[in-house]
């Protein structure tokens, strides 16, 4: 029996520091402040009896705990990041406890009328009677993906509490700046040793996850040129009003907030400019990969054809990917993602297999040689002030790892 306070004192401990990650830095860990839980998680891995604990110079956390059978058994991994988005701030964060929720609104804060009400974030009253942590309205939780971390150690010091349940080699692994894109760009998969694993990033209970978005990004250059406005007439170029013709260019209802489930979308997500020159940057995503690169290719085509209208190169173009659908790299290993499924069912909760509509650690570590399914954490509202997670889906996450060690060694017994 999982020890509830002990596991919610735990998570608690790890969102009160600030770990929020900086994508303008370009050191690793993108900022330094990450290394005050990076350290102490590496300590406590020490203390619940792990080998082979260790931290490397850019904050990557690895650990190990060996077989406890005589057979050969693959080794598995499980990976979470312990850094948090810089989409909301991450200071001084404090958290509140809501014990058996009665699917009322929840004052955040009452100085600042912030609540969080059913009303709107439905998902709220799937949790009635069960015990809520949420923010107090000022800042984000932390529960992406400090709530995978709790689940991971917590399922470690389990296990090693519990030697009657026998499982094959794991292995741990913590990460910084995965909420910049870069959680799995030093990760050294060698060196972590497990044939495949599980990112514990998801949401909701249930959530079962190998596939993500194919992922690029663009950034247009809007050329113009500036003169006196009183004097412009032939001769100004207002790079702005061409950025508006090249954003009105763009479908409207394949934008993220027009598009579900498989649906791609062109996103713009920041734009910059005065009359000589404005930048837009987009980012581009599809599950499908000919679809995804028939998305880029729209966008360069559009380029051309707007600049042929003008008359000259107004605008410029620079696409770059970023990560690709782990789907292709998992579907060879989907016994992997069938042993998860099969742990959840053991514990009655019911698997929710769908497209992950974003990108995780995983998917690029898929694609370094280490197939890695993403499976729930439990939080919601992920990076921003509405964010929380319930206990019980925290300690179901710790039992689902449990079980998936345990039957994968008796799949191989």
């Amino acid at each position: 029996m999982l020890d509830k306070k002990h596991i919610l004192n735990r998570f608690i401990s790890y969102v009160k520091i600030d770990t929020e990650s900086d994508p303008k830095s370009t050191s690793t860990p993108s900022t330094l402040k990450q290394w005050e839980l990076a350290n102490k998680l590496a300590e406590e891995l020490k203390s619940i009896g792990m080998q082979d604990v260790s931290i490397d110079a850019n904050a990557y956390i690895m650990a190990s705990l060996p077989s406890n059978v005589a057979h050969k058994v693959p080794a598995i991994g499980f990976v979470s990041h312990f850094d948090t988005s810089p989409d909301f701030t991450a200071a001084n964060v404090k958290p509140q406890i809501i014990e058996n929720y009665d699917g009322s609104d929840i004052v955040l804060n009452k100085e600042e009328n912030i609540v969080l009400s059913p009303d709107y974030f439905e998902d709220l009253l799937l949790y009635k009677g069960q015990t809520l942590i949420t923010t107090d309205g000022t800042t984000l939780l932390g529960a992406d993906d400090k709530a995978g971390i709790c689940e991971i150690i917590s399922a470690m010091e389990y296990l090693i509490q519990h030697p009657e349940i026998k499982h094959g080699p794991i292995k741990v692994g913590f990460t910084p700046d995965e909420e910049i894109g870069r959680g799995a760009h030093k990760f050294d998969v060698e060196k972590f040793g497990a044939d495949w694993a599980y990112t514990m990033d998801g949401s909701q209970i249930g959530e079962l996850e190998y596939e993500n978005f194919n992922a690029a990004g663009a950034v247009i250059k809007v050329n113009g040129k500036i003169v006196h406005p009183g004097y412009a007439k032939g001769k100004m170029i207002n790079s702005m009003y061409y950025a508006t013709r090249f954003i009105e260019a763009l479908p409207k209802n394949e934008t993220p907030e027009q598009t579900e489930d498989y649906e791609g979308f062109y996103h713009l997500h920041s734009m910059e400019g005065k009359v000589e020159a404005t930048e837009l940057s987009y980012i581009v995503r599809d599950h499908d990969r000919t679809k995804f690169e028939a998305r880029k290719q729209h966008l360069l085509d559009l380029v051309k054809t707007l600049n042929k209208d003008i008359g000259h190169a107004v605008f410029e173009i620079d696409i770059k990917d970023q990560y690709y659908n782990m789907k292709e790299m998992v579907l060879p290993v989907m016994h992997i993602v069938d042993i998860a499924e099969a742990a959840m069912r053991e514990l009655n909760i019911q698997p929710l297999i769908k497209p992950i509509r974003g990108g995780t650690d995983g998917s690029q570590l898929s694609f370094m040689g280490l197939p890695c399914p993403n499976i729930f954490a439990g939080g919601h509202n992920f990076h921003g002030r509405y964010e929380y997670v319930p206990l019980e889906s925290i300690l179901s996450a710790t039992e689902v790892i449990c079980k998936i060690a345990e039957l994968t060694q008796k799949s191989y017994s």
